[in-house]
């Protein structure tokens, strides 16, 4: 070979080597080439092995051109129907082990299906279909039923072991790929397929399928979007595909802030974050933009500011790992998505899950701070009570280091007294039944917390609103007033903000933000001066 090719192979042979330190700084270095000829790029992409493509894609600042593009998908002729596809994968996934809701979603796609053939041949457009090139033509491109509930039924079986072997086999790695291409219009469509892919990733031994289908260059070219949600969908997926790295696996709605990237920092402690009713894993930690009500439309918000513990808490303790954590929540049940869904709405069962998932994450291992808002903080002290009876969660127990309430309605809410609208009124979800004022169930929590955190090591800060709520249209409302957010125990601090906005600082010089940050080192202390 050429003497000015030498490098470029001796790292190749790094990165293939079973000295793990050796191959793991040779991706390292291999990633940090920006000066290399195209022909280059192309030699290596070509001669990575699997390992060190999800390497490459896991590392900061990485060359796209360092990934092949996908594989060319096979040819289609013109009665060729994503629908069609789509109609025949879930038409071949088992039906064991299937819930109501898997049921559910699985028929309501089916039917979808069947009554929208006619229009979509029609030239009418759905899920990319024949009438593409019309609906790319129109200023926004509108949405269908069919994508939102076929999506929906194949995350639902992705999330079932013994359902993805049929996925893969069934061709779904193919055709999740096509919809993500063609729909590169619409970050929720995109941001669901790499949900399923991220669950397909858990099983180690369906990764090659995954990367040899091309995903990882599309899952590295997600990596690099401005938007945080994009990022942290696609840096779950290949964290769950990173074995070289990463020992723990990231389930479904459970998603790492920081750090998204393979790091040579040391992580010492992990700080958790869990939001409230209507909330979500980053529109409730990003940045104060402005004054919005609090009603189910504020939940479909895309377009978000700064998420602050990603770009600002990380950068100021970067010896954090940071974890948000999602979970749906609704006003009312008027719209019910599905027979069992009020069952997973309550406290006891999402406190149970989400320790599942969490304990999955690793989560226990090391130092614990929580952060919550709102219901969350009631989840957060569920969870505490329920692992403190589990002999499998005790290191959640004696992990913990501090928590921060922020608006936590730990006596209870007056929303479910007001008649926002008649939904709410005469058909309140679990949620809203559960945060009611003077609640005996929370009343009965609040004491189980009390009695638990007794001799704890851990700190306590809760943040109280003082300003009222915009709710609906027509009303504004102390949400949690300030009676209901002092828990008893800890500092309280009350805060001139309403509900929605006392998760969001304004910005990093923030009283908000600043008394969090010294919170967190306070209460980690000497967990972060380890070595």
């Amino acid at each position: 070979m050429e003497d000015h090719e030498l490098p470029l192979w001796l790292l190749l042979k790094g990165t293939q080597s079973t000295d793990k330190k050796v191959r793991l700084e040779a991706v390292q270095n291999m990633a940090g080439i920006h000066y290399w000829r195209d022909y280059q790029y192309r030699t290596v992409a070509q001669a990575c092995d699997r390992r060190t493509t999800v390497g490459l894609a896991r590392s900061k600042d990485v060359d796209q051109r360092f990934f092949l593009p996908p594989p060319a998908l096979p040819q289609v002729d013109d009665n060729y129907s994503i629908e069609d596809e789509v109609r025949q994968l879930l038409s071949s996934l088992p039906h064991t082990v299937v819930d109501q809701c898997i049921k559910y979603f699985t028929s309501l796609a089916l039917r979808e299906s069947s009554q929208s053939l006619v229009a979509q041949r029609r030239g009418l457009w759905c899920f990319g279909g024949n009438g593409l090139p019309y609906a790319e033509s129109l200023s926004s491109v509108p949405s269908e039923k069919l994508e939102v509930y076929s999506l929906q039924a194949l995350l639902k079986h992705s999330r079932i072991s013994t359902h993805v072997d049929s996925i893969v086999s069934n061709g779904g790695l193919q055709l999740l790929q096509r919809i993500y291409l063609l729909r590169k219009d619409s970050q929720k469509i995109q941001r669901s397929i790499m949900r399923v892919i991220g669950n397909l990733a858990l099983h180690e031994h369906l990764h090659s399928s995954i990367v040899d289908s091309g995903w990882i260059s599309l899952l590295a070219e997600a990596m690099k979007s401005p938007y945080v949600i994009q990022t942290s969908h696609a840096a779950r997926a290949l964290a769950n595909l990173d074995r070289d790295t990463v020992s723990e696996k990231y389930p479904d709605d459970v998603y790492v802030l920081h750090p998204q990237h393979r790091t040579s920092q040391p992580i010492k402690a992990d700080v958790l974050f869990v939001h409230g009713l209507l909330g979500a894993a980053f529109k409730t930690w990003r940045q104060q933009d402005r004054d919005q009500p609090l009603d189910e439309s504020a939940a479909q918000e895309e377009d978000y500011t700064e998420c602050w513990p990603k770009d600002w808490l990380a950068e100021d303790i970067p010896a954090l790992r940071i974890i948000s954590v999602e979970y749906d929540t609704n006003l009312s049940d008027w719209k019910a998505k599905c027979p069992v869904d009020n069952d997973r709405k309550s406290m006891a069962y999402r406190s149970s899950e989400l320790l599942k998932k969490l304990k999955m994450a690793g989560v226990g291992k090391r130092p614990i701070i929580w952060v919550s808002h709102s219901m969350g903080g009631l989840l957060v002290k569920k969870m505490l009570v329920n692992a403190s009876r589990d002999e499998e969660m005790q290191d959640f127990v004696k992990n913990t280091r501090g928590i921060a309430f922020y608006s936590v309605p730990h006596h209870g809410s007056r929303l479910a007294e007001y008649s926002v609208n008649a939904r709410l009124v005469l058909f309140p979800s679990i949620e809203v039944k559960e945060l009611s004022k003077d609640s005996p169930a929370l009343k009965k929590l609040n004491e189980e917390f009390i009695e638990f955190a007794k001799n704890k090591d851990f700190k306590v800060v809760s943040f109280s609103e003082t300003l009222p709520t915009r709710v609906g249209s027509m009303m504004k409302l102390h949400v949690v007033p300030a009676e209901s957010a002092d828990l008893g125990i800890g500092e309280i601090i009350s805060v001139e903000v309403n509900h929605l906005n006392i998760c969001k600082p304004k910005s990093k010089d923030s009283f908000i933000y600043q008394r969090t940050l010294n919170f967190i080192v306070d209460a980690l202390g000497a967990d972060l001066r380890k070595q």
